[in-house]
């Protein structure tokens, strides 16, 4: 192991409980132990995969949010006693493999409750809320501190809570800790003064416009925190580490309004300067430890760093808060280990807090620890099974159902939290099969087939691996993609693979395979309007074909977004056309991830024409029908065409030819690799 990263394998504590190194798992939707979004039952399936961590070198895991109120049924978790029963040799196999593991406990989320469409229907239509309260009580769900437009639907307005639904809740906390601790549990975590969720929304100002003994003066905007954790530690005694997951600072501008990195604005939310106030008073009301980022799902990129983010980017915030405050701090958010490791060794903060690398590597703390993190497979942030809750203007989080319940999956690695369907067993009866293309599904297709014990054969036209993602991860931001690659060429190599490049299959028969996979991935669509020769393709553009000052690109989804966000770190002007009412308008694009884009669009003032139609491209000029039915020319040095690809297998499907990946249905990573798990386990 690198020397530098010693800071992360030493002993510290919270409160009395001593924890083995510096590395936590932090919390995620979706890993409760205590189910999510099903009347609640012990989670064997979260049960498990903090076990199979925990095998692996974490230091404190801290699962998914237990509400303290099921969403389902409504029913108090503290009265369902035998969920914790179920907990205490969960516990003992925990502390058998040396770890620790905090509850974390939830008083809700108010408006930033990600409403789907059916909840959009019962909030707006009073009658049928009430019918169906019984069983969803949309209104608790989305309750707040004052009334206040839902994160989600600006049209849809979160009720106010009452005094008698806050000490229920405060009661709930107190009960259901003393349950956690009678069980094993090491501590509690308060969720949570962070992120703009139910106790965070109490704190700030511009959520928070109550003139009770909850609203007004800072000491009332905090009590329900500091009551809530007075409640444990009088029932628990104060002794029992109670931590909180807190933001240092909301990074908010207004109602879905967000502050990018480096940008100059007004904030709504906490400042520093309450913050530096705020971390002490609660330190003194009886919290153990800040679990800390920054952020509110108006600015949810903080608390959910996309690629876009900057590495590392709220330790400055989460390193100065530490000096008001005498109780460990967590510091969490694209950390760099190397750099947590320094920052524990000069004492800025306590400990590394990681959440979705633990989704796509369970073993990756091992690895790190062992010398070998070159095979630790890389998060790359893009939240397309882990938290693919998409808005954009006319729709609410359009989630379906499936995915609501099914959150905390990962689009690198099918297996995570996922076992059943993809619990792959070795093959009595060994295949040589031939895969055509080598590009990320061609590559996931033949290492599965390796784990099953087939002898897999890459076939690739082009004198490289990797398809369209070397392109795709030529941008600056991509430098995660780019190790997924280079993590994925030499699993090829260390599996002893066949790889034949610069090889292009004109027929199958003469491969001699028992079966064949095609994953020739896709080809970009091509724009139908007189000029389209002027345009160059995305492909083009990402692999180095140069381009002018003004840019216009023609394609406000995911790609073009990110072109054009490229394209402005470069000094460019680019100026966006798309006919959508809104930019990435698309499914299982996270909100977190669109929502910097569109803010960062806002900020540097790069034009968007939305609801526009392209009507032709000359050399220096696109012309468009703009969204008020008038022809527009918008002057440009190049064109970059972003409207799609269609797939392109090189043969059709049959019975000992299977189709992956783009080559079959274009879609994301997630479709990518998640296919070719489908098509693999049957061979």
């Amino acid at each position: 192991m690198n020397e530098q990263l010693n800071p992360l394998f030493t002993p510290w504590k919270i409160g009395n409980v001593e924890i083995k190194n510096r590395i936590v798992l932090c919390p995620m939707g979706g890993t409760s132990l205590f189910g999510w979004m099903r009347p609640n039952s012990f989670d064997e399936t979260s049960a498990n995969f903090f076990l199979e961590r925990a095998k692996h070198d974490v230091g404190l895991i801290i699962p998914g949010i237990a509400p303290l109120k099921d969403p389902i049924l409504g029913r108090w978790l503290y009265k369902n006693k035998k969920m914790f029963k179920k907990l205490k040799p969960f516990m003992d196999d925990i502390h058998k493999e040396g770890s620790k593991l905090f509850v974390q406990l939830t008083a809700g989320f108010g408006r930033s409750f990600a409403i789907t469409k059916p909840l959009v229907l019962l909030l707006k239509c009073k009658p049928l809320g009430w019918l169906c309260k019984p069983f969803i009580n949309a209104s608790y769900l989305t309750a707040s501190p004052s009334e206040l437009p839902s994160r989600w639907d600006e049209s849809v307005k979160c009720r106010q809570m009452t005094v008698k639904e806050i000490k229920k809740i405060i009661e709930a906390y107190a009960k259901t800790a003393k349950l956690c601790k009678d069980a094993g549990v090491d501590g509690v975590e308060v969720h949570a003064v962070h992120e703009g969720y139910l106790l965070d929304q109490f704190t700030t100002k511009y959520t928070n416009f109550r003139k009770d003994e909850y609203g007004g003066s800072f000491e009332n905007r905090y009590r329900f925190a500091v009551e809530v954790v007075k409640a444990i530690k009088a029932l628990c005694g104060e002794d029992y580490p109670v931590s909180l997951r807190y933001s240092v600072t909301s990074k908010t501008k207004g109602f879905c309004s967000g502050a990018l990195p480096g940008e100059s604005f007004h904030e709504v939310g906490r400042d520093m300067e309450e913050s530096e106030k705020a971390a002490k008073y609660l330190e003194d009301a009886g919290y153990d430890m800040l679990n800390a980022d920054n952020g509110t799902y108006d600015a949810w990129y903080w608390a959910h760093p996309p690629a876009y983010m900057p590495n590392n980017c709220n330790l400055e915030d989460v390193a100065h808060i530490k000096k008001f405050v005498n109780i460990p701090v967590v510091a969490a958010g694209k950390l760099e280990p190397l750099v947590a490791a320094k920052a524990i060794k000069d004492g800025d903060i306590d400990a590394m807090g990681v959440a979705r690398q633990f989704l796509t590597d369970h073993a990756w703390v091992s690895k790190l620890k062992d010398g070998h993190p070159e095979d630790i497979k890389p998060c790359i942030l893009c939240h397309n099974a882990c938290f693919d809750m998409a808005h954009y203007k006319g729709v609410a989080n359009d989630e379906s159902l499936k995915e609501v319940k099914s959150m905390a999956r990962c689009a690198l690695n099918p297996m995570t939290m996922n076992r059943k369907p993809y619990n792959l067993k070795r093959t009595k009866h060994p295949k040589k099969v031939a895969v055509i293309g080598g590009g990320i599904g061609g590559m996931e297709a033949a290492l599965v087939l390796k784990l099953k014990g087939h002898t897999p054969i890459i076939y690739e036209k082009s004198n490289h691996l990797g398809g369209v993602w070397v392109e795709a991860s030529n941008p600056s931001f991509k430098e995660r993609d780019k190790e997924l690659l280079e993590w994925y060429i030499r699993e090829i190599r260390k599996n002893g693979i066949e790889v034949h490049l610069n090889h292009e299959v004109k027929a199958i028969d003469d491969l001699g395979a028992d079966e064949v996979i095609i994953a020739t991935g896709a080809k970009a669509n091509k724009l139908r309007v007189p000029g389209n020769e002027f345009a160059i393709d995305a492909i083009e553009y990402l692999d180095g074909k140069k381009v002018g000052k003004e840019v216009v690109v023609i394609g406000g989804g995911l790609t073009g977004c990110e072109i054009a966000y490229d394209l402005h770190l470069k000094g460019k002007k680019p100026i966006i056309i798309e006919m959508k009412n809104d930019l990435m308008a698309q499914k299982g694009l996270c909100l977190a991830n669109s929502s910097y884009l569109r803010d960062y669009f806002k900020w540097q003032n790069v034009p968007v024409h939305l609801e526009a139609k392209v009507l032709n491209i000359a050399k220096d000029y696109v012309e468009i029908l703009n969204v008020d039915g008038k022809k527009m020319k918008i002057p440009c040095d190049d064109v970059i065409s972003c409207i799609g690809y269609h797939p392109a297998p090189v043969i059709k499907k049959s019975r000992h030819v299977h189709i992956v990946g783009d080559a079959k249905e274009v879609g994301n990573l997630r479709t990518v690799i998640w296919g070719a798990w489908d098509v693999c386990s049957r061979i």
